[in-house]
């Protein structure tokens, strides 16, 4: 975007409002970029919004990551002239409210993609625009935007391959874009709506629960890049040959530096493209492939969260309505979440993930598929148990994965696949040195006795199944 005056048709001569929300980085930030060439001072805000129908809160370890992330968004934008508010509130109320009081000549934002977030965004695009302020959204958080990618008939892709062959074939993801310079800082408004970031209480104080995150952790954009460097540049190469087997440490670990969008996906893809063009090698090749299918996997789950934004409470696949859930005591549900299932993969994903907010993906099915397959308990329990310990839950990714593992999703793992998690420790866990770092007592006397028979408990599910089935 060219510089241009900041007045207004209706004589708005105050600043150009950057709202801040999933995208808390500097660099290939379009909407940041655009309000730095504007020709006004830049007034840089995030609106914590716990109250607007709809909105889901992130849970716990999301906060924690927030507020570091955001601690260091700031201290960026003030390095570069800027700095940063932060509003509490509904955001359309909020936002409206700011643009008055300031006499906002424009506001820039990134666009997100759930149901709530898109009906607010319209609202404040609607009715700044009705005041005379330019109001103007882009695209930052994905590849390929959700109505750009299409079958031949017009709608939305169900099945991932051809959903991904078809952005493939489509105009390839544009460059990353440039980082302001330095920023034009607008005074900091006198709102009754703004907070300190200690204000918002995002970090857990009783108990702090967060040593391990902050062992694991450092986040922020700067941080991300190293991260990002580090994993082209090493582990990218091994990547398919690694990648399934949770006792190495083979992953990108970059989930949650996208959530955040400290990194942004372009980033992303054009790092691990000049990596692959760099080093003719097959195995790099076809590992840096592998890679970016992955970022199309997180694209497939946008794009569904697009057609169906309640996905983190309805089955995309209705029939799974009917699907006859186990009442289990709450204690089988706390052995899964404490990690004291008897199960030791099961058990060890569970700890990892208390301890770190994450959790191998590899691990992640397997532990998903035994709460839902063998424990026959609700998928949405597990969603939520997600939603509220891991550092990179999304409002996509995480139910969108466990729709699929219930098979009640896009493009669905088939009902009567049921990992073993036995099986699945013996293939990518052979010598237990992922179960031992977080099962220590694994084979001694101090370990449960699994809560469940594996053998018995599939064939509850592919009973369980066979009511689903029967109601198509």
């Amino acid at each position: 975007m060219s510089p241009r005056s900041a007045k207004t048709e209706k004589g708005h001569s105050g600043p150009a409002v950057v709202w801040f929300r999933d995208d808390l980085r500097i660099a290939d930030n379009p909407a940041l970029y655009a309000a730095s060439r504007s020709g006004a001072p830049v007034l840089c805000v995030y609106v914590w919004d716990d109250e607007s129908p709809g909105l889901r809160p992130p849970g716990g370890a999301g906060r924690w990551w927030l507020h570091h992330s955001l601690a260091d968004l700031a201290a960026s934008l003030e390095r570069l002239g800027g700095a940063l508010t932060v509003l509490r509130g509904p955001s359309e109320k909020v936002i409206g409210d700011l643009l008055r009081e300031t006499n906002a000549s424009a506001i820039f934002w990134n666009r997100r993609y759930g149901g709530a977030e898109r009906r607010i965004d319209a609202g404040v695009k609607t009715s700044a625009r009705e005041a005379g302020v330019e109001a103007s959204s882009f695209g930052a958080s994905l590849l390929f935007e959700p109505w750009t990618i299409r079958t031949g008939h017009g709608t939305a892709f169900s099945v991932y391959t051809p959903f991904w062959r078809a952005c493939l074939s489509a105009p390839p993801p544009r460059n990353p874009g440039p980082a302001p310079r330095s920023l034009d800082g607008a005074p900091t408004p006198r709102s009754a709506r703004a907070v300190s970031l200690d204000d918002l209480g995002l970090l857990p104080t009783h108990p702090d629960w967060a040593g391990g995150l902050r062992e694991t952790w450092a986040p922020g954009e700067a941080a991300a890049h190293k991260q990002l460097t580090r994993f082209v540049d090493g582990d990218l190469a091994s990547y398919t040959e690694d990648r399934d087997v949770p006792g190495v440490d083979a992953t990108s670990r970059l989930s949650p530096r996208l959530r955040w969008g400290e990194l942004s996906p372009h980033q992303v893809w054009h790092a691990a493209r000049e990596r692959r063009d760099r080093h003719a090698d097959p195995a790099t090749a076809r590992s840096a492939t592998t890679f970016l299918g992955e970022l199309g996997w997180r694209e497939f789950a946008y794009h569904t969260l697009f057609e169906h934004p309640d996905i983190a409470t309805v089955n995309i696949h209705r029939q799974y309505d009917s699907f006859p859930w186990a009442r289990l005591h709450p204690s089988v549900l706390e052995a899964w979440q404490q990690g004291r299932t008897g199960i030791p993969l099961v058990d060890a994903g569970m700890r990892e993930l208390w301890t770190t907010g994450v959790m191998h993906n590899r691990v992640r099915m397997v532990a998903a598929s035994f709460l839902i397959k063998n424990l026959l308990i609700d998928w949405r329990r597990g969603e939520q148990w997600f939603w509220d310990t891991l550092v990179d839950a999304d409002p996509a990714n995480n139910p969108f994965n466990w729709q699929w593992v219930a098979g009640s999703g896009a493009d669905a793992a088939p009902y009567f696949r049921v990992f073993n998690p036995e099986l699945q420790r013996e293939k990518f866990d052979p010598h237990g040195d992922y179960v031992r770092r977080w099962v220590p007592e694994w084979d001694t006397e101090e370990y449960p006795e699994p809560v469940v028979d594996l053998k018995e408990s599939r064939r509850a599910a592919l009973a369980a199944y066979d009511v689903v089935k029967a109601s198509r």
